[in-house]
């Protein structure tokens, strides 16, 4: 019953932010311009609930320098000061208020992960999967700097226990997480685990040939959806974690 009406909640709560905030992301788009380039808008492919991948927004907050080779830089020399003073406070994710109001996600639930940590996931990491991801969730109000396993514990005990009350918790818990900045990721320094498959290499349950073969596949995946009308339509990943729709008419190399 309880998501039903959130979904509810979610379209009136999300029209009436973008409308009320409306200057602000006016002002938002505008800086972003001057500071990190265009377009202002970053948009990228993350699953979403049954593994149905969706291209989640936010303002950009690195710019596209490269080196000599063409290569982009690493993020640490791609950020900007404004890129870091947005992602400290959270702004440069209001964009995924557009998200919310279309369906892709919710206000309140799991964080989208990128595909490459996806491709790695094992059916009992699955869980988050049943609900539709969040612009905040219990596992970021928990730390944003919370192990991968921990997480994992979070988005499972969200999806089971669910309910007006906890998120209600999370929504004034979040307020004070953002308002405090701590563990955010500014973009200025790299962080150790930040990819699940560079975790899952570094402890050693996953082999470098594992890893390497997880992430062309999740390259393949991505460059498939972001080419492909039919494949955004119809791609989605699993939860018995088989090759979905064409991949398994192609060869991965």
């Amino acid at each position: 019953m309880y998501r039903f009406f959130k979904r509810l909640l979610d379209i009136f709560i999300s029209f009436v932010m973008m409308i009320v905030l409306s200057p602000l992301l006016l002002l938002l788009v505008i800086l972003t311009a001057i500071f990190n380039g265009f377009p202002v808008i970053f948009s990228q492919p993350r699953p979403g609930k049954n593994g149905k991948i969706f291209y989640m927004y936010k303002f950009r907050s690195m710019t596209n320098k490269r080196d000599a080779n063409g290569n982009l830089l690493p993020d640490s020399q791609r950020i900007t000061k404004f890129g870091t003073f947005i992602r400290k406070t959270s702004l440069d994710e209001l964009p995924q208020l557009w998200n919310v109001l279309k369906g892709d996600m919710s206000l309140i639930g799991p964080r989208p992960r990128l595909i490459k940590d996806v491709t790695f996931y094992t059916p009992d990491k699955m869980k988050a999967f049943e609900v539709k991801p969040g612009i905040t969730g219990l596992s970021a109000v928990n730390g944003r700097d919370n192990t991968w396993d921990s997480a994992f514990i979070y988005d499972r005990i969200y999806v089971e226990k669910m309910s007006l009350k906890m998120d209600l918790s999370i929504v004034f818990k979040t307020i004070r997480t953002v308002l405090s900045k701590k563990g955010v990721n500014d973009g200025t320094t790299d962080v150790v685990d930040y990819y699940y498959p560079d975790y899952l290499l570094r402890i050693g349950r996953i082999t470098r040939e594992e890893y390497n073969a997880g992430l062309t596949k999740a390259r393949f995946i991505e460059e498939e959806f972001r080419k492909s009308r039919s494949f955004r339509k119809k791609y989605a990943i699993s939860k018995e974690y088989e090759e979905d729709y064409d991949l398994q008419e192609k060869t991965i190399h």
